[in-house]
């Protein structure tokens, strides 16, 4: 009820909006307008931090940045010559690229949803079983150690879970350990889409209704299935609920500059504002790890997604377009290793990029059927 009065009230406001946006100014009423809305912004955002003003700062900047883009677009694209055409439609349109992943964050950030732990039932009867997938390549063994019995830890009923060490470095050591302790030991005789092909051919072994996936250096504690089972048996549409990935090491920019661990990294972000505002409009992505997913709703899209190294967040998307929902709980329950090397770092962050890209050509989240308008534009935000 609270969005739709709000949704009146911007239907209102709209034509304040259009004359605050295409009113003309000499420069130096642009120079006083701009600096007296900046320091109202600062001022708000030094008195309050209530979610009503964070939309009004909201409303505000796409105002001012909207206001701007119209004044390069009607005052400023008159070129004297071919070279200052190249150059000065590159930067407009690089403006417009920056405008509208403000436009995208913004949806996406707003109106961000804060859930709750959904309690099991009391009879453990009805809790569902689970199947822990730890899917490994070439990672040491004295990492992996950890997460396995870690995850044995698990305090769930024993006789409905089961964990298994996906092994798809084909290693004898990783064999003996998982019969050492008493966990499942899978593996295969191709390495075909990778970790995508890996978990697929453990779904295809394994039958536990519910699937959680923990990455070889993610440490569960002792409550995680307790926190994030509930929901599947509270909504029988639920397909995924993640949970953030949390880092007890520092990442290479924590631990080279100065200032690293005293200010919020990239992942603060993600897994804070941006899952959360995902979480809003049903589009949570899935991570890869430190998450649960319904069997019957992976099968329905054919296991994991394999066209792209992305196979995480094309996954989310699959089960998105069937009606299947997702669900993010902003609460740390396992914790892992970051990137040690600032070369891996950035590695990392290109794959992911190539994968949203490939995501973005072979199953565009604007076009097709099964989402909302929210749903591709949060995606869209994504991939841009």
């Amino acid at each position: 009820m609270k969005k739709f009065l709000y949704v009146l009230l911007a239907l209102a406001m709209l034509p304040i909006a259009v004359l605050v946006i295409i009113t003309p100014m000499d420069s130096q009423k642009q120079y006083i307008f701009g600096l007296l809305s900046i320091g109202v912004l600062f001022l708000m955002g030094f008195v309050s931090k209530k979610r009503s003003v964070s939309v009004i700062m909201v409303v505000m900047s796409v105002l001012l940045s909207t206001r701007y883009m119209y004044f390069r677009l009607t005052q400023t694209l008159h070129f004297n010559s071919e070279i200052e055409t190249i150059l000065g439609m590159g930067l407009f349109l690089a403006e417009v690229y920056v405008w509208v992943m403000l436009l995208l964050s913004y949806l996406q950030t707003v109106w961000p949803l804060k859930r709750g732990i959904v309690p099991l039932p009391d009879g453990m009867t009805q809790w569902p079983t689970v199947d822990v997938y730890i899917p490994t390549y070439n990672e040491p063994l004295d990492v992996v150690r950890d997460t396995v019995l870690a995850a044995q830890c698990i305090d769930y009923p024993r006789d409905k879970i089961n964990i298994y060490l996906l092994d798809d470095g084909k290693r004898r050591e990783f064999a003996v350990f998982a019969a050492d302790v008493g966990v499942g030991y899978i593996t295969r005789n191709d390495n075909n889409h990778a970790k995508a092909g890996n978990l697929n051919h453990a779904m295809k072994l394994t039958q536990g209704e519910l699937i959680t996936v923990f990455d070889c250096d993610h440490v569960a504690t002792r409550i995680f299935l307790q926190a994030t089972v509930g929901g599947f048996l509270k909504d029988p549409k639920l397909a995924l609920v993640q949970t953030p990935h949390y880092f007890y090491s520092p990442d290479p920019f924590e631990r080279n500059l100065s200032v690293g661990r005293n200010i919020p990294n990239e992942g603060s972000l993600f897994y804070g504002p941006i899952q959360q505002g995902n979480d809003n409009w049903n589009a949570t992505f899935f991570c890869g790890s430190c998450a649960v997913i319904r069997r019957s709703a992976l099968e329905e899209i054919g296991g994991f997604a394999v066209e792209t190294v992305t196979e995480d967040a094309h996954t989310a998307l699959k089960m998105q377009r069937l009606g299947w929902k997702s669900a993010y709980l902003n609460i740390p329950l396992a914790a892992g290793l970051a990137t040690e090397r600032l070369v891996v770092h950035v590695i990392q962050r290109t794959r992911w990029a190539r994968g949203m890209t490939q995501i973005f050509r072979l199953d565009n989240p604007l076009f097709g059927r099964g989402l909302t308008i929210q749903q591709r534009l949060c995606y869209l935000s994504a991939m841009l």
